[in-house]
């Protein structure tokens, strides 16, 4: 056994390290967290500034006694668990456990028992040694890894850092007001709904995007509007459509009307048709060609990673996470052995180091010809909200390109490394340029009883062509099915001014207004972003936890509310419109924000939620209704002729159905239209928002 002990979370990340590190080192894994709040019970006192009380994971028992076993043997211990406010979690409980033999979750200051609420209490520096009962306390590191590769891991164990403190607090605030939330709201729901229901901080605000764009969807009235398309021939090829834009100088509104602009039917349109298939002649009015400049996106963030493997693959946000965690951790290249392929995956910055930039402008200028790379390096800013705690997520070493790589990855693994991989090279390549064309064509109808006074119509087209591909020729970003894609514009012939066109034909087409389209995946990590609701570390978390509850469905790839996700949202909305509320869960996700940054105390901040919470509580569990047992009575009796007792409907887990007022003698049941099969969901019976279980071992000290 060595002198010098590495813990990090999973054994490829273990396995990736030991190849870097060599045998001075021992490398052991975690599993993930080793010390958590119990499944079982609440675990926090309000009344004594939300102590948390922590116990040993189920199932870690055995791992953590390796970890120790080790840890008595060793000189020397890092954290190397991942650089965001869970990882730290894990190194701060981690700590605890390696430096004073298990007694305590973390060290403590003050000599005293600890309970996990790190108030008064600082890590050990870097190269400190303190005293305690039991003897010498070891050295213990925090190791910051943003990439896995061989320099850096050597860097980061060379250069160690300080358990963050304040990184913890956030963390362990969030937790705890998780957990205040979820079993504090569950019981409630069980009373008045149904047992076995939850309700979380986050998911429930996510819940209530889905159910209010499902009311926007019922609300919305379709107007009908119709389209004159006309496809015309110039001297020169192609053939072009062009549509209607103007009848006697007014627009023509092509969905909802825009001030000055007219609506008009098929059944106006039909005329108006036949009209000028008969007598109008069709010259070029005008035409305008510009050049566009098309920039490449920067690398990715998190939630643009998921949107984008949403996009491309159809791949839930946790699949993508997952797989990009192992593309991180580690992938077994050949001689190599296991090498990480990617930056840390949790991120919000776009910012990126001027070593990878240099090697990217490197590959570039290698590979393609010099006008694909600009003079300058590009750089990008990151929104006013972005932590910045770590860079893009981009490839360790951008020489290893995705083809030379395919033979060692899976196929999902490759396509997320081929998007990282082209993204980045891209966000350092020229700009397309594009030539848009406008051909505005006119026609004069001529005075007649048919037209009355006449007519001037002017039919549009619009076209574009690539005059330099620019990063395109690598990297293209997909688009969200709803949003127009302007690269796909017809190419359209040459034409000048007064030039005379014929006209192949007029097509006349019914249109309806259509309502706001139902959240994507991709759509609703957009959504939840742009509404500060979550980080990049919880989008996934909460698409899956909304979905398992059985809240939202997906259908044809699309999420739409469950009866029981209308219904509880509805309860809450009414009872804890604080809670619900969009604005304020955005605030919150600030507060915690400025918890890592030292700017707010978290007890405060849980002091400040909880009072006007708990008082909510109390005032819903005797103002909220009660939608247990009967809904409405159908109004026939029960068709078993042992029973003939009036049917009525209830309300289950899975919607209303109908039952028969004489169960449980009588268990007759009838179903009633419910959603499709694919949003049939197996329902979570938890109270928190994680589930997880424990070895019963209390270390709250």
């Amino acid at each position: 056994m060595s002198e010098n002990l590495v813990i990090v979370e999973s054994p490829t990340k273990a396995k990736t390290l030991k190849k870097y590190l060599g045998d001075k080192y021992t490398v052991k894994a975690s599993m993930g967290h080793v010390i958590d709040l119990p499944a079982s019970k609440f675990g926090v006192d309000v009344d004594k500034d939300f102590e948390p009380h922590y116990i040993i994971i189920r199932g870690k028992g055995k791992i953590l006694k390796e970890i120790r076993s080790a840890a008595k043997k060793a000189k020397r211990i890092y954290l190397a668990s991942d650089p965001d406010r869970e990882g730290e979690a894990i190194a701060w409980h981690l700590a605890g456990q390696v430096r004073d033999g298990g007694t305590h979750p973390h060290a403590d200051s003050s000599g005293g028992s600890d309970t996990g609420s790190p108030k008064t209490r600082k890590p050990d520096s870097a190269g400190g040694r303190r005293k305690s009962e039991q003897g010498e306390r070891k050295h213990v590191y925090r190791v910051i890894l943003h990439e896995i590769t061989a320099k850096k891991v050597k860097e980061a164990i060379a250069h160690p850092e300080e358990l963050d403190v304040k990184k913890f607090n956030a963390q362990q605030a969030r937790r705890i007001l998780d957990r205040v939330v979820g079993y504090k709201l569950s019981p409630l729901l069980w009373k008045k709904v149904k047992r076995g229901l939850s309700a979380g901080r986050v998911q429930s605000v996510a819940v209530r995007l889905v159910v209010d764009r499902e009311k926007e969807i019922r609300k919305f009235v379709p107007i009908e509007y119709g389209s004159l398309t006309a496809e015309f021939r110039a001297g020169s090829p192609p053939p072009f459509k062009a549509r209607l834009r103007e009848l006697d100088g007014v627009r023509i509104a092509h969905g909802k009307p825009e001030p000055g602009e007219r609506i008009m039917t098929q059944a106006e349109m039909a005329p108006l048709k036949e009209q000028l298939s008969a007598h109008a002649s069709f010259t070029v009015g005008e035409t305008e060609t510009k050049e566009l400049r098309r920039h490449p996106s920067p690398p990715f963030i998190t939630s643009e990673l998921q949107r984008e493997a949403a996009r491309r693959y159809h791949y839930p946000a946790r699949k993508t996470m997952m797989i990009a965690q192992q593309l991180y951790e580690g992938i077994a290249i050949g001689d190599e052995g296991p090498t990480g392929l990617i930056t840390y995956m949790r991120t919000d910055s776009v910012r990126i180091s001027a070593d990878a930039v240099n090697d990217a402008r490197a590959f570039i200028r290698a590979r393609f010809d010099r006008s694909f790379l600009p003079a300058e390096a590009r750089s990008y800013r990151n929104k006013k909200s972005a932590q910045d705690a770590h860079e893009a997520i981009r490839p360790s070493d951008v020489s290893r390109t995705p083809d030379a790589l395919r033979s060692f990855l899976t196929d999902e693994q490759f396509k997320v490394y081929q998007i990282v991989w082209q993204r980045f090279v891209a966000s350092q390549m020229a700009d397309a340029i594009l030539d848009q064309t406008r051909v505005d064509i006119e026609a004069e109808l001529p005075r007649g009883p048919a037209n009355g006074g006449g007519h001037r119509a002017v039919f549009r087209a619009n076209g574009s062509t690539v005059k330099f591909e620019g990063f395109t020729v690598l990297y293209r970003e997909g688009k969200d099915e709803e949003a127009p894609d302007s690269e796909e514009d017809p190419r359209l012939p040459t034409v000048k001014v007064g030039e005379t066109l014929d006209l192949l034909g007029l097509e006349d087409r019914q249109h309806f207004t259509q309502p706001p389209p139902r959240y994507s995946e991709s759509s609703l990590i957009k959504e939840l972003e742009e509404k500060g609701i979550g980080r990049p570390s919880t989008y996934a978390v909460i698409i899956s936890t909304i979905q398992l509850r059985g809240y939202v469905y997906k259908d044809k790839g699309r999420f739409k509310p469950s009866a029981l996700g209308e219904l509880i949202t509805e309860l809450l909305i009414e009872s804890f419109p604080e809670v619900l509320d969009l604005q304020f869960t955005a605030e919150m996700e600030e507060k915690l924000d400025k918890i890592e940054e030292g700017e707010a105390d978290w007890v405060e901040t849980l002091r400040e939620f909880y009072g006007p919470f708990s008082r909510a509580l109390d005032r819903a569990a005797v103002e909220m209704r009660t939608v247990r047992g009967v809904v409405e009575e159908v109004g026939r009796n029960c068709p078993d002729p042992k029973c003939g007792k009036p049917l009525v409907i209830r309300f289950g887990v899975r919607g209303r159905f109908v039952a028969c007022t004489g169960f449980p003698d009588c268990r007759h049941t009838e179903s009633l239209p419910v959603e499709p099969a694919e949003g049939e969901n197996k329902q979570e019976g938890a109270l928190t928002e994680e589930k997880g279980g424990n070895d019963g071992l209390d270390i709250s000290g």
